[in-house]
């Protein structure tokens, strides 16, 4: 029954949680209560847990790992504090969640958040080959520009057609790229299974990860792990307008600094 409930989304929450993350970084505060609220301690199935997580682990209920919230918001403040002192350093961090309840909330937190992310499916060599990839979303920006600037008058149809159908493709994966100049510093990855490649890359690259762990995960494959529910909507929401929140709070006060600075 726990289970079921944790892993029940709507179609139509899904169509809607980006128009709801607006005002994400005014209503979400890092605290017991909230976190209880937003059912981050809902784990999963007694049956599929990975004894790595026992000592996260504060009991069982109807057959479902229960997670230990106060354990849970140590190590959330303290991926929080890397992240905002991440940025605080004028370093790049980035954020990743290709999980069918995550897809929309990443794009939109991403956007907002004016970071790298990625929703759809992972790249291999995203990290590992970056050269390509900078070189391919080079090409995106610079042809977008020149098609909003009439730069392609020279194309025939055809070649126009083409290369918009390429771009398009190129959007589709590497949209969220954008931003991504170099290799970030840091990622937060929203399901430490699923884009456990990302992980994998990050590690080789001396890319600091931020991972949610649920009881089913291992959460020594990531430096700062988060031990929550990385299932139910409520939550990823939850900890996604925490990050939202740190992010934005970091880089205004960022923007101060270096004012006063100017000033001085």
């Amino acid at each position: 029954m726990l289970e079921e409930k944790k892993e029940q989304v709507t179609e139509e929450a899904q169509k809607n949680d980006s128009r709801k993350t607006e005002n994400m970084n005014d209503k979400y505060e890092l605290s017991l209560e909230s976190m209880l609220k937003a059912g981050l301690h809902f784990g999963h199935k007694k049956s599929r847990w990975n004894p790595k997580m026992e000592k996260y682990i504060f009991g069982t209920r109807e057959g479902v790992h229960i997670l230990d919230l106060e354990k849970t918001i140590t190590l959330f403040e303290r991926a929080m504090k890397e992240v905002a002192e991440t940025l605080g350093k004028g370093q790049q961090i980035m954020l990743v969640g290709t999980k069918r309840q995550a897809k929309n909330l990443v794009k939109a937190i991403g956007e907002k958040a004016e970071i790298p992310y990625v929703e759809e499916r992972w790249l291999g060599g995203t990290f590992t080959n970056f050269d390509v990839i900078k070189k391919r979303v080079k090409f995106l920006l610079e042809n977008e520009e020149a098609l909003e600037k009439g730069r392609l008058g020279h194309m025939t149809k055809l070649e126009r057609l083409r290369l918009e159908k390429k771009l398009e493709k190129i959007e589709e994966s590497m949209g969220g790229l954008r931003k991504m100049t170099q290799l970030p510093e840091l990622v937060f990855v929203m399901d430490a299974i699923q884009d456990k490649t990302v992980i994998e890359e990050a590690k080789k690259m001396g890319i600091k990860t931020v991972g949610i762990i649920d009881t089913n995960a291992d959460p020594s494959i990531v430096d700062f792990p988060i031990p929550a529910n990385d299932d139910a909507l409520s939550s990823i929401k939850y900890i996604l307008g925490v990050f939202l929140k740190t992010v934005l709070k970091t880089k205004k006060e960022r923007v101060v600094a270096t004012a006063n600075q100017l000033e001085n």
